[in-house]
């Protein structure tokens, strides 16, 4: 006997037939009595657990989260941790609509979705806790299996109280596993359920169907985690791939020659060390936009890079890139083979913090380099993100070619320009060694 042997309705068989008209679309199927409802629920709940490998990660808490992160790390990774641990507490307590925590691997979005699984099992809520991948694959074993059907696993998955998805995108991108990822997440779209998702893919990689529902704001709570991977502290200051900062890390602004011995005249002398100063102190704190002008060799690029080294050093990531090298990047994104889209690595451009572009204006000036560099003038601009730029032409030239560009580098509410007088040092270094040269060979000869 399955069911309770005192129930007055199924006496204790534990299954009941509903006495349904014959139209009815329930007519003749059998239905578990109410007295075996907990019994079942237990059985589903204990197999569902099983199914999370929540066991495994019933360590991962609210309570042992570090909420702003390591010691040490910047303070706008801090705050955007802080960010993601808050809202993932709210959603836990909530449990309405749906989470999208995004960053890259290690940023702690697994731990704060295994957090909100393991609370929302302390208050009895069917959850399901599982990655992307293992759940296809329970998907695909399904077809074969005894224990359960495709159809069964299938509804449980997609009508779970609870569902947290965790590595979205790591899956094997077929048709088949796209399509069921689609109908489970449209299910939930349309029913209103609650979900977590976690990805460290940016929306535009991700399918658009299911991109235009993770873009609803009415149901969705976006957040991103900024934080470096903690599993690896030693790649806390690595760079953007894109980035060539590594290249000029011994271009500091202890290393900046002040040019003194060289003899070029109080007005330049005067010049570079106004420009010394700006460098500085937009290192400090930066603001706005910073524009260097000077033929080659006058020092604007080692200035540049020593405003990327400083803030490299104290934990941030800016992006240091010869502008031709950078569209390069982009092109070569076009390429079939290429692992990472167009949007993702022109967005990464658009939106880092700091973005140091050498070189402007030295590209060749296609129709498609002008339109992707007014776009990301444009953004950058609008933003308001801090920006620095290197450029042998002045801001007058410019504007003959580029107007667009040219009035927002123009614009001194958010942008200083600074032209440096000084000649190239390299062709004045060799001046200096032809000239003793010289006196040698004079003296030689004498």
């Amino acid at each position: 006997m399955l069911g309770d042997p005192d129930c007055p309705i199924c006496k204790g068989v534990g299954f009941i037939r509903m006495d349904l008209p014959l139209n009815h679309p329930d007519f003749g199927k059998v239905q578990i009595c109410s007295c075996r409802t907990e019994q079942v629920r237990s059985v589903i709940h204990h197999r569902l657990y099983e199914f999370s490998n929540l066991a495994e990660l019933k360590n991962l808490t609210f309570e042992n989260f570090q909420p702003r992160g390591r010691i040490g790390i910047p303070p706008f990774q801090a705050d955007s941790i802080e960010t993601a641990y808050n809202q993932s507490r709210l959603f836990a307590q909530s449990q309405n609509g749906w989470l999208l925590l995004q960053g890259n691997y290690g940023c702690g979005k697994t731990h704060l979705a295994a957090a909100i699984a393991n609370f929302a099992v302390s208050l009895g809520v069917d959850t399901l806790f599982v990655t992307v991948p293992d759940m296809l694959d329970s998907l695909r074993f399904a077809y074969q299996g005894d224990d359960v059907t495709f159809e069964k696993r299938f509804e449980e998955i997609r009508s779970i109280a609870l569902l947290i998805l965790d590595d979205f995108g790591t899956q094997n991108a077929t048709s088949w596993a796209q399509e069921k990822m689609f109908q489970i997440l449209n299910y939930r779209y349309i029913n209103r359920l609650p979900l977590v998702v976690t990805t460290n893919l940016h929306l535009d990689e991700i399918e658009e169907r299911i991109r235009s529902r993770l873009l609803d704001p009415r149901l969705v709570t976006k957040v991103y985690i900024l934080a470096s991977d903690y599993r690896n502290p030693v790649d806390e200051m690595a760079h953007s791939r894109l980035s060539s900062l590594a290249n000029h890390k011994e271009k500091t602004f202890s290393s900046f020659s002040n040019r003194q011995e060289e003899g070029l005249g109080q007005e330049k002398l005067k010049n570079l060390e106004k420009v010394l100063k700006a460098a500085l102190n937009f290192s400090k704190k930066p603001s706005g936009w910073l524009v260097f002008m000077g033929e080659t060799g006058c020092g604007k690029t080692h200035l540049a890079a020593a405003i990327g080294n400083y803030r490299a050093e104290i934990g941030e990531q800016p992006i240091f890139v010869y502008v031709p090298e950078l569209l390069d990047h982009l092109r070569a994104t076009f390429n079939p083979n290429s692992l990472v889209s167009f949007d993702r690595v022109f967005d990464e451009i658009k939106h880092n913090r700091l973005l140091i572009l050498d070189g402007f204006g030295v590209q060749s000036q296609t129709p498609w380099v002008r339109e992707k560099l007014n776009q990301l003038i444009d953004h950058r601009y609008n933003a308001k993100l801090a920006t620095v730029i290197t450029m042998r032409d002045t801001l007058e030239d410019l504007y003959a070619t580029e107007p667009g560009i040219a009035s927002r580098l123009m614009d001194r509410r958010i942008s200083t320009a600074y032209m440096i007088n000084a000649p190239d040092y390299r062709r004045r270094h060799k001046d200096v060694i032809d000239a003793r040269s010289h006196g040698v060979k004079k003296k030689n000869l004498e």
